[in-house]
């Protein structure tokens, strides 16, 4: 329901006919992807009704959950789940727009996909990117990922993040900084 009201509200914008639908699902892509959700969730004030909610006594690791992007965009799926159920579509893709219009702007304006970017440039060479994970650190709640673009054999660059794929997108971009500017071709 999440993707679909954002993809209803985005195709007449980016007229996808002409643009392409590869364009429209990486914008939608970025625009619910789980940091968007966990920015909707915070700023709805979730975690503080999850929180409220808690039974008394509950384990630290429990509440501890409730601030992990996970769990904050699996509420939000469900919370836009009973507002469909309750309010139809239209009413619904109204609230949805509303509320993720923020990281639906920021995708439009800062597109975010370092991986397809460095892929892209090391096509023009023949090479390809791989990206291995080389190191875990943290509770399963709260884990970082460190994870190596690996170019030819060796690794280009390293990134971290709170999952596998946002390790993989930081050590894109940082990648791509250590390619340096792209030679301009005539």
């Amino acid at each position: 329901m999440l993707a679909l009201s954002v993809t209803a509200h985005l195709y007449p914008r980016l007229e996808a006919e002409h643009f392409g639908a590869g364009r429209l699902t990486k914008i939608r892509a970025q625009a619910v992807s789980g940091p968007s959700c966990r920015a909707v969730a915070e700023q709805l004030g979730v975690p503080e009704l999850l929180r409220a909610a808690a039974p008394a006594g509950a384990p630290a690791a429990a509440t501890a959950l409730i601030e992990t992007e996970r769990v904050l965009a699996s509420v939000i799926e469900a919370v836009i789940g009973a507002c469909y159920i309750y309010a139809g579509f239209e009413r619904t893709q109204e609230a949805v727009v509303e509320a993720f219009a923020e990281q639906i702007e920021d995708a439009l304006e800062r597109p975010v996909d370092f991986k397809s970017a460095l892929q892209e440039r090391l096509a023009q060479t023949g090479e390809t990117v791989g990206y291995e994970v080389t190191d875990q650190a943290g509770p399963p709640h709260a884990r970082t990922f460190t994870v190596a673009a690996i170019v030819s054999g060796a690794a280009l660059a390293s990134g971290s993040g709170r999952s596998k794929k946002m390790a993989e997108q930081d050590a894109a971009q940082r990648a791509l900084e250590e390619l340096g500017p792209a030679e301009a071709t005539t």
